[in-house]
């Protein structure tokens, strides 16, 4: 095994977060697991994160055809964007994917297109390139409470709505950690203080935010105990249950902003404004000696986000049932 890239953290016990290079250093990751010379990616980044995931293979002595798995927590880009790309390279791998994602995957037309329509063409070509669809007979869909196996080491399958309807987490016995994807929100690690630990924020992404079913999905990952938390956006996390509980209390104080946001045309501007002043002042009360302003740029692409997916959420509250 050689020194591994800069890249590369290991995090202990065969399990290693790789900095995809998404945005900036330490804001999206992709994981490797790795057990009795077999090996899983779970979440891959976009296609500009492949060669450093392969490098990170080549770094650990594995050989392509020692991964058997690729497992997408979900299908947004930044978490399964390069995984067609990625598997072109891996021979014996297999795409486990959330039921309701698994289409998109094999083609992933629809997917691109959506995403499009929230970034652009400029965004799309910069960050995320073409999607290259995964073979139909190499990718299955995964199922509520479905396991498999990295060498001798069980991972656990679970569906967690919330964020996503297409979006499961994966429970590793070996370390008691969950692989949360966007379920257990976002954890920047410039954020850390030395006392506090790790800030937290939840994601509201366009376009399946519902706020009960993502409490309900943070609940049941608290059943199994978990030690820690491996987060896409950004590596490992201790302190699980305070984190947990001011996870929820943040998705009710969202769902409180948008209670009390305009109408458009204004709204997009009010919740873009109300959001980054809630998450300015969250990060300065755990901590964090940076001007309002240099907290507010840094967290620029997840207010964005944050006020879509939230306007959305609204305008769906808003329809008549039936």
């Amino acid at each position: 095994m050689s020194s591994l890239p800069d890249f590369v953290e290991p995090l202990g016990a065969g399990v290693y977060a790789i900095d995809t290079g998404f945005q900036r250093p330490r804001f999206d990751a992709a994981f490797l697991v790795v057990d009795a010379g077999r090996a899983a990616f779970i979440d891959t980044g976009t296609n500009h994160a492949v060669p450093r995931l392969l490098a990170a293979l080549d770094a650990l002595g594995l050989s392509r055809e020692a991964v058997d798995w690729v497992i997408p927590t979900h299908v947004h880009l930044d978490h399964a964007g390069g995984c067609g790309l990625l598997m072109a390279s891996l021979p014996k791998a297999r795409a486990l994917v959330h039921p309701r994602g698994l289409r998109h995957m094999i083609d992933p037309s629809a997917l691109y297109a959506g995403a499009l329509a929230v970034y652009g063409a400029q965004e799309m070509e910069a960050s995320y390139g073409a999607l290259v669809a995964i073979p139909a007979g190499r990718a299955e869909a995964s199922a509520d409470g479905m396991v498999v196996h990295v060498g001798q080491r069980p991972l656990l399958l679970i569906d967690t709505p919330g964020h996503a309807r297409h979006h499961h987490c994966i429970w590793d016995l070996r370390t008691a950690g969950w692989f949360t994807g966007d379920t257990f929100g976002l954890s920047y690690r410039e954020f850390d203080d030395p006392a506090r630990g790790p800030w937290i924020l939840p994601t509201c992404t366009p376009v399946q935010f519902e706020p009960e079913l993502l409490k309900a999905s943070i609940r049941r990952l608290l059943e199994r105990q978990p030690r820690r938390m491996y987060l896409t956006h950004y590596s490992a996390v201790d302190k699980v249950v305070p984190l947990a509980q001011t996870l929820m209390g943040q998705i009710d104080d969202l769902v409180e902003i948008g209670g009390r946001a305009p109408p458009p045309p204004q709204r997009h501007d009010w919740l873009v404004a109300e959001l980054g002043r809630y998450l300015v002042d969250s990060a300065q009360a755990h901590g964090c000696a940076w001007p309002a302003e240099r907290i507010r740029q840094a967290l620029a692409m997840d207010i964005e986000l944050n006020a879509q997916g939230l306007a959305i959420w609204l305008d769906r509250q808003a329809r008549p049932a039936g």
